[in-house]
């Protein structure tokens, strides 16, 4: 990445690991400047990664050429049109990763006319294992959309969208995901606990197979289907158990649940629009 400076409005966990991400690229500290109301978390990022840090949000912006809105989505509006001036003046490119927070909307807030990528990345990304999804405006140069993802790339995966209402089937998909793994994870654990082994060994037990699988998957350049197949040997335990959960429709109801989560972050983008 060429030398860019890069605000990023919010102290949290989020602008917290994108920091460490692109410092571990090699981003040079001075780079990169954190604004936050909160002293406590800005004294924190500033003693962890020697970064410049800022109370007052005008200031991290004016002469950046990027802008990181790092904040609650509840609030982004609110901080959106304070920033509209700063934005309009410098036209740095403006990322957001408020989940549910429309593009059009977004824009409006800032005053128009404004390179605005829309990201969704997900709480792996605190353990820069991320995966997220990048959506950018007619206004996001070609050059602007390279930066936007190699500070996404920071912290795991970056993918574009063409169409930013896939973003409802996104934030279906990977941004709720990790509850659906923890849950099967805390299922597994549960059951191993009930067919008489120790908690301690079956929570390991569990979080390593979920790791292997996790890891062959990401390996191979066959499918996860394939995969599955080579472990379920004909008449074997494997095959049994897979049956059993074929048997209780466990396909449909993982259609259903991202159903459900794609109609309610359609809901949530639609009330935040109109607010």
């Amino acid at each position: 990445m060429k030398k860019h400076t890069i605000a990023f409005i919010g102290a949290g966990n989020m602008a917290g690991s994108l920091v460490a991400g692109l410092i571990g690229d090699g981003i040079d500290p001075a780079q990169l400047r954190v604004s936050d109301p909160d002293g406590d978390k800005l004294k924190a990022i500033a003693d962890k990664f020697a970064v410049p840090t800022f109370q007052d949000n005008h200031s991290a912006v004016t002469g950046a050429e990027v802008v990181v809105l790092a904040v609650k989505p509840q609030i982004l509006r609110t901080v959106a049109e304070e920033l509209a001036n700063d934005v309009q003046s410098g036209q740095p490119l403006v990322i957001s990763v408020a989940a549910g927070i429309r593009e059009p909307d977004l824009t409006r807030w800032l005053g128009g006319n404004v390179a605005v990528v829309r990201a969704m990345p997900n709480t792996p990304a605190l353990v820069r294992s991320g995966a997220t999804a990048l959506y950018g405006n007619a206004q996001t140069r070609s050059e602007q959309r390279d930066l936007a993802e190699s500070v996404l790339r920071a912290v795991g995966l970056a993918l574009w969208l063409d169409d930013e209402g896939l973003m409802d089937a996104v934030t279906a998909l990977s941004g709720s995901g990790p509850a659906y793994f923890f849950l099967v994870m805390e299922a597994l654990q549960e059951a191993g606990r009930q067919l008489g082994l120790p908690a301690e060994t079956a929570r390991l037990l569990t979080l390593q197979t979920a790791f292997g699988a996790a890891k062959m998957a990401l390996e191979s350049a066959d499918e996860p289907a394939v995969l599955r197949q080579r472990v379920t040997s004909p008449g074997g335990t494997t095959e049994k158990a897979v049956g059993v959960l074929e048997d209780g429709a466990l396909r449909g109801l993982f259609l259903k649940a991202l159903q459900a989560a794609a109609a309610r972050s359609r809901e949530l983008a639609e009330q935040a629009g109109d607010r």
